[in-house]
């Protein structure tokens, strides 16, 4: 492929809406385009690097024993209805009706079609298990779409799901989905680690997601330099603790104009973020709840929302606090609501005492206060983030955290959807039972753009030779030199005959222009033909290092044959 004919329409400027690399780069190196707020299409570079992680998925997915179908991104209401979900997934799902007034959705994920799929034409435990998969898009109506096509509204998913007759089953079909996981992964030069999950709006009994590591990864990982555990921050469970059990003080009230924050009341009292418990209030589906958590941790809003099995939970707004507390926002406590609500108490509050709270009276805060004597929560429940040093729940040392992209997400199903939809079989004695299900996902986007994250530098993108939208570019550096540009074709179509994926950069550019776009685009070998083609010699340059050597055309071509395995 020649350079001059290739749509690439790369930056030299950093976009302004572009906040991590790899949205950056994708832009700046011409994969993508932004159409609206998450949503992009794909241009040949991109798409070409972006099949390069679809074929991967496939070929794993194949090897596994899983068959490929494809399922409409158009699916009607009733079989989300009937599994529960039209209601759970909230604002997130895109909603349509036909001509006729028929109610239809986007689809966000796939499990009732293929749970319908199944039923209607297995029957027998002969035909299991089973493992069908999809690579479609997926759309989902995201509040906040950022980071390009890491959180976006419409996306590539790979999506699978096994049908087994019984535990055992499925435990097998779990299995070879991990390993072929670790396959996909480490293929596409990634590296990852596997932690415990919640399992969202999918359901079931329990899930792992793959997670990239990445500062500016999305999620907080929680895991265990010692024993390996390892969990999503809303999953990994926050330790109980021994109530307080020490003297009472006489309860104070304290004028405390304008100081809302624990940072303020830190400074204003001269008290530790220890001796606080901020009482935040929370609508969740409609329902305003109270929420307490020590003055230096923060509110799990995952954690929070599978307590209440709710659908939407967010902040209450200033109207709603007002109201609930009789106070301006920032002075919220337990003590003396105006309307009786739900007080939801983390754990670690019961083990505090004589400790300070909003009064719910703007400009004023209590001091002394105690479980038990001032006010009795409703529920004791697990609503916090965990925090480095919270003792691992596997072996009881101190957790360390670090940040993640998640790329892939495994869960076992159980009969969620199989009992909810019917999907039954009848196993050798001719009764009927539920399949047990598994359900297994991977984003093709967002693992093309995690592997950005993990391979660039202030140059651009170095793309891995498996996903690399070309393998090889050759530079001419004077198009104006026929000795030059012959032994630049000859090398280039050389190596094309040869399988290779390489392209010959034939523009009228300056010799530095050709390299800054070959370091953008992330090309891993560069095969430079200038002034010493007249002596029969070639640079040869890759991408990682930067190390360049002089080759004879003949061991140039012999150097990136053997470097990408052929």
């Amino acid at each position: 492929m020649r350079v001059s004919s290739l749509f690439m329409p790369t930056q030299r400027e950093v976009p302004a809406d572009a906040e991590i690399i790899s949205h950056q780069l994708m832009l700046r190196a011409g994969l993508m385009r932004k159409v609206a707020s998450g949503i992009y299409s794909f241009l040949p570079m991109g798409y070409r690097a972006f099949r390069k992680v679809e074929n991967i998925v496939r070929e794993e997915m194949d090897r596994a024993g899983a068959q490929e179908l494809i399922m409409p991104a158009v699916l009607p209401a009733e079989v989300y209805m009937a599994s529960g979900r039209w209601d759970k997934f909230g604002p997130e799902m895109f909603r349509l009706q036909d001509r006729s007034g028929r109610s239809f959705c986007l689809g966000p994920t796939h499990e009732e079609p293929f749970t319908e799929a199944v039923r209607d034409n297995v029957r027998s435990y002969r035909q299991l298990p089973i493992t069908l998969y999809q690579i479609q898009h997926k759309y989902r109506d995201e509040k906040r779409p950022r980071f390009g096509v890491m959180r976006a509204r419409e996306f590539v998913m790979k999506d699978a799901y096994s049908f087994d007759a019984d535990e055992q089953g499925l435990d097998r079909s779990y299995q070879a989905m991990y390993e072929a996981y670790c396959r996909i992964f480490d293929r596409c030069g990634l590296d990852y680690i596997l932690v415990h999950a919640d399992s969202g709006a999918m359901g079931g009994s329990g899930s792992q997601e793959f997670m990239v590591k990445s500062d500016v990864g999305e999620d907080a990982i929680a895991y265990c330099p010692v024993c390996e555990y390892a969990a999503n921050e809303e999953k990994a469970p926050c330790p109980e603790v021994a109530p307080f059990d020490g003297e009472t003080e006489a309860v104070e009230k304290i004028h405390t104009p304008n100081f809302r924050t624990i940072e303020e009341l830190m400074a204003f009292l001269g008290l530790p973020p220890t001796e606080f418990a901020k009482t935040l209030l929370y609508d969740i589906d409609g329902k305003i709840v109270a929420v307490m958590v020590r003055g230096d941790r923060e509110v799990n809003d995952v954690k929070l929302k599978n307590l209440f099995d709710a659908t939407e939970v967010v902040l209450a707004g200033p109207a709603d606090v007002e109201r609930v507390t009789g106070a301006a926002v920032g002075f919220a406590g337990p003590v003396g609501l105006a309307e009786p609500i739900p007080v939801i108490a983390d754990h670690e509050i019961v083990a505090m005492g004589n400790f300070v709270v909003g009064a719910n009276e703007t400009d004023y805060h209590l001091k002394n206060i105690n479980i038990g004597c001032d006010f009795q929560p409703t529920q004791v429940a697990d609503v916090r983030s965990a925090v480095e040093g919270d003792p691992c729940p596997s072996c009881g040392k101190p957790l360390a955290m670090c940040r993640g992209i998640e790329v892939g997400h495994i869960f076992k199903l159980g009969t969620k959807y199989s009992e909810a939809l019917g999907c039954n079989y009848l196993n050798s004695d001719g009764e009927e039972k539920p399949m047990i299900m598994g359900c297994y996902g991977i984003g093709v986007g967002r693992t093309l753009a995690a592997i950005i994250e993990q391979h660039y530098d202030k140059d651009g993108i170095i793309w891995p030779i498996s996903v690399a939208p070309y393998q090889v570019i050759i530079v001419p550096t004077n198009s104006t030199d026929g000795m030059i540009n012959t032994m630049a074709s000859e090398i280039h179509d050389r190596l094309a005959k040869s399988g290779v994926e390489v392209l010959l950069d034939d523009r009228d550019e300056r010799p530095g222009v050709k390299f800054k776009d070959a370091d953008l685009i992330g090309i891993p070998l560069r095969v430079t033909v200038g002034r010493k083609a007249a002596e029969g010699k070639v640079e040869f340059k890759h991408r990682i290092g930067g190390e360049v050597t002089e080759l004879t055309p003949d061991e140039a071509i012999a150097e990136v044959l053997r470097m990408i395995g052929r």
